[in-house]
């Protein structure tokens, strides 16, 4: 229903956010449960979902755990059917999953390329398929959001395969946005710059190539990681009801400068 003031409101919607007991993952999941939505927080490691898990509570956030190896698909489909009949088809699902290979091309094995390959877009696109099965089974109108990069659009020496896979799942946000937007499905993306996440610690604090990443920048600085949630939580509201196929970039700046 059209009100004059934009609804950013999440009460009532779950939210599943795959990556998310660290990082810009758990930045969004605080914000979403903020806004009312209940949150799945998931990863790999049960004392870091746990802990993250622990600080929603407290804080009197509405938060459930998944400790789960995105890696291993068939138990995140059952696991993903245990929590649609125990929480509730998740309305909300945003793809924070992800590992980074600062390799080149001549430096990356077989192995490594397709792991990575595998992790960072072939798992990403198996679990969003499953995600928007759930939401039209469960006739939700929902949101898939996933993070890209801005290394999604750009490339530079050394750094050969993340943004192909980044620029798969940029494919894919659009892939899905056009098949699920007939059933109301939505499908966004967010291309995070240079946040200051504990992934990104050892390139902040490189003497050279630290402050050449602070220096590209027009604002001058890292980002902090709930500077992401803005555009987060708006592509998971009502406010954001017409928007699909869009991939947001939120960098500061830094790839348009050249």
């Amino acid at each position: 229903m059209f009100t004059d003031k934009p609804n950013f409101d999440l009460t009532g919607q779950i939210a599943l956010v795959t990556g998310s007991s660290q990082g810009l993952g758990f930045a969004i999941a605080q914000a979403y449960a903020a806004s009312g939505a209940t949150v799945i927080i998931n990863g790999r490691q049960a004392a870091a979902v746990q802990v993250a898990h622990q600080q929603l509570i407290a804080k009197g956030y509405c938060a459930h755990s998944l400790i789960q190896d995105m890696n291993d698909l068939d138990l995140y489909a059952r696991n993903l059917n245990i929590l649609c009949k125990e929480i509730g088809a998740p309305s909300i699902h945003v793809n924070c999953i992800g590992q980074r290979l600062r390799k080149g091309f001549t430096e990356c094995t077989p192995t490594e390329i397709m792991e990575h390959i595998q992790t960072n877009l072939t798992n990403t696109i198996q679990i969003s398929r499953l995600a928007a099965m759930k939401m039209k089974e469960h006739g939700i109108a929902g949101r898939i959001i996933s993070l890209s990069s801005i290394a999604g659009r750009i490339a530079r020496p050394g750094d050969s395969i993340y943004p192909i896979a980044k620029q798969g799942i940029e494919g894919m946000v659009r892939a899905l946005a056009v098949e699920f937007g007939p059933v109301g499905i939505t499908s966004n993306g967010i291309a995070p710059g240079t946040f200051a996440t504990e992934s990104n610690q050892a390139l902040a604090a490189d003497p050279i190539k630290g402050p050449q990443v602070v220096g590209r920048n027009p604002l001058q600085r890292w980002a902090q990681p709930h500077e992401i949630t803005g555009a987060a939580v708006f592509l998971a509201s009502g406010a954001a009801s017409y928007v699909n196929g869009h991939v947001m970039v939120v960098d500061g700046g830094f790839s348009i400068t050249f």
